[in-house]
């Protein structure tokens, strides 16, 4: 019998439990032995919870799990940084192997705790911690192995992405259909690091790591958010025959590691833009196996926790039959990342002009002062002495593109630089 830690009961902890109380006997089938849960840490072990369990497995008490020799397998759905961070250490130099769901923990600290569980002959699984119920960090380390990764496309933020699939398909704005996602529970009360792209520059920070066994610093990646878009960008995207998505891109070119969080414009027609509410999905390119795209829930307390019971499996096998995952070089390479202004997109730009003649021909000076050349320009004719334009540019490296915004400056006819979003013909 492999006896489990639980350190958290919430949403995905519940999930974990009903999972492994459900499917005892099939899962006793798949390892050679049983998985009994021995003891659960909660902060209130007198609250009431939605699920039947022995009370009597509660603890508010940490060391009840790492210090208990009887525990082999510690699983940490707690979140955050700390005290799970201490919590992981100390399972792991105890001896315990470790499941996780923490993408926070894992773009912050992989490598050392990778490490430090090949140093005690124990294992670390975190399939969970990356878009929820869709299996992509085994299929890296192992579906994969036999191919160079060039690039990674994610769609891995839910939340964003129902407002953004609201917003294209009912014309809502940010706002409304930000509180319609809190209220169906697909947003926190607090969904900042969502909406700011935090939450998935750690998903493509892990998933880049993996796939080019180097260390991503989550420093190193340039983030932007949904916050400055508009329904007025959405309706010109469908026009130009694109969707706006909040897209983690992540390239592995000869200059180093393109890796990025921030919308994007998305050729309509291509996979991706008919991912829709809160799915997620990866679209990768292998130098043997081509693109693949694989799509589903990437949250949720049941496909989250089917991720989590994955990796129990995995975890649970080993400690039976004696050989963990001894894998502790998996970040072996050393890749620098490109720093954003040396990387070459194409962008949309929308301005607030003064509708004056010659407005266009300045314009169009500052940007060819900077090497930026343009694919089309639109201007929506309006009853108002303001008026706006919308211009795409040919590829240009970043850096001249804020050079230019920077000329803007000095044109006073512009009224305003709208918004600036990427576009990305995948």
């Amino acid at each position: 019998m492999i006896k489990i830690g639980l350190l958290g009961l919430g949403t995905v902890g519940s999930g974990v439990y009903s999972i492994l109380e459900k499917h005892s006997e099939n899962l006793k089938s798949k390892i050679g032995t049983g998985l009994q849960i021995e003891k659960i840490l909660v902060r209130d072990v007198s609250r009431q919870r939605d699920i039947d369990f022995d009370s009597g497995l509660l603890t508010d008490k940490a060391e009840d799990i790492l210090d208990n020799p009887e525990i082999h397998l510690v699983v940490e759905l707690i979140g955050g940084e700390e005290p799970a961070y201490q919590y992981i250490l100390k399972a792991l130099n105890n001896g315990k192997s470790v499941v996780t769901a923490n993408k926070l923990l894992i773009a912050k600290y992989g490598q050392e705790l990778m490490k430090l569980a090949a140093e005690k002959g124990v294992s670390l699984y975190f399939e969970a911690s990356v878009a929820g119920g869709i299996p992509i960090i085994r299929p890296l380390r192992e579906s994969f192995a036999a191919n160079k990764i060039e690039r990674i496309y994610g769609i891995l933020n839910g939340t964003t992405n129902y407002i953004l699939t609201k917003m294209t398909g009912e014309g809502q704005d940010l706002e409304t259909a930000l509180k319609e996602a809190q209220r169906l529970g697909y947003a926190e009360s607090d969904p900042g690091s969502d909406i700011s792209g935090a939450d998935a520059a750690y998903k493509i920070a892990i998933l880049s790591s993996l796939a080019y066994e180097t260390v991503i610093d989550i420093n190193d990646v340039h983030i932007e958010g949904i916050e400055n878009i508009e329904p007025e960008d959405i309706e010109i995207a469908r026009e130009l025959g694109y969707l706006i998505k909040l897209l983690a891109i992540s390239k592995f070119t000869a200059d180093g590691v393109d890796i990025r969080v921030h919308p994007a414009f998305i050729p309509e027609n291509h996979p991706l833009a008919s991912v829709s509410d809160a799915y997620n999905a990866i679209y990768l390119h292998g130098d043997s196996v081509g693109d693949v795209m694989l799509y589903g829930q990437g949250a949720g307390r049941l496909p989250t926790a089917s991720a989590v019971v994955a990796d129990i499996i995995q975890a649970g096998k080993e400690i039976y039959y004696g050989s963990p995952d001894i894998n502790g070089d998996i970040y072996k390479n050393v890749h620098k990342v490109m720093d954003i202004s040396q990387v070459e997109n194409s962008f949309y730009l929308r301005l607030q002009v003064k509708d004056k003649p010659g407005v266009l021909a300045k314009i169009a000076e500052v940007l060819g002062k900077n090497q930026v050349s343009l694919a089309s320009v639109i201007q929506k004719h309006r009853q108002n002495p303001v008026v706006p334009i919308v211009l795409v540019t040919h590829q240009v490296k970043e850096e001249n593109l804020q050079k230019s915004i920077a000329g803007f400056k000095n044109i006073g006819e512009i009224v305003a630089v709208n918004n600036i979003i990427r576009v990305e013909e995948l």
